[in-house]
């Protein structure tokens, strides 16, 4: 089987169906040795989106996705805008069940910056994984300082919509 690690707006399970079609099940993971951060940069200037970075003794939670074809995963590859934006990389993802190899996106160094935030809207998307995740992680991906009042095309420009989960 083939799995995916959402730690991003794909935590939101609407948004995954929208994008790639049905998957066999999810359930919650983490990614052990690394912290979410809001470093990538989008095609809107000081508007970031989610990746990891390896941090000692930290945890990114979020999403694991069995998909029901291996071959499932590239389709998500021009969301993620591989192989310009992110690259995915198989990682070990800590479950209830036991550890459980999945593919991760991870930004390009290039493509990240500091002082960043993430626009209101796509926070959304995060805690809508929030069956997900711990009531700690929640509480602390909610207190995350996002931009608001974005204007349907600019958050058209980082792929998202008011109307649609996708």
């Amino acid at each position: 089987m083939a799995y995916y690690f959402a730690y991003g707006s794909n935590m939101n399970p609407a948004r995954v169906v929208a994008r790639i079609g049905e998957t066999r099940r999810a359930v919650h993971g983490w990614l052990q040795e690394h912290r979410l951060s809001f470093d990538k940069a989008s095609r809107v200037d000081g508007i970031a989106h989610a990746n990891v970075q390896p941090a000692p003794g930290e945890r990114v939670e979020g999403v694991l996705y069995e998909l029901l074809e291996a071959e499932q995963i590239t389709l998500m590859d021009p969301f993620e805008g591989r192989p310009h934006e992110y690259e995915r990389f198989l990682h070990p993802i800590v479950t209830r069940e036991g550890v459980i190899d999945a593919w991760v996106y991870v930004a390009l160094p290039e493509r990240t910056a500091e002082g960043l935030k993430p626009a209101r809207e796509y926070l959304e998307h995060l805690l809508g994984g929030r069956d997900f995740l711990t009531p700690d992680y929640f509480t602390a991906l909610s207190g995350v300082e996002a931009v608001h009042a974005l204007d349907d095309a600019t958050l058209a420009q980082l792929g998202l919509s008011r109307t649609t989960p996708r």
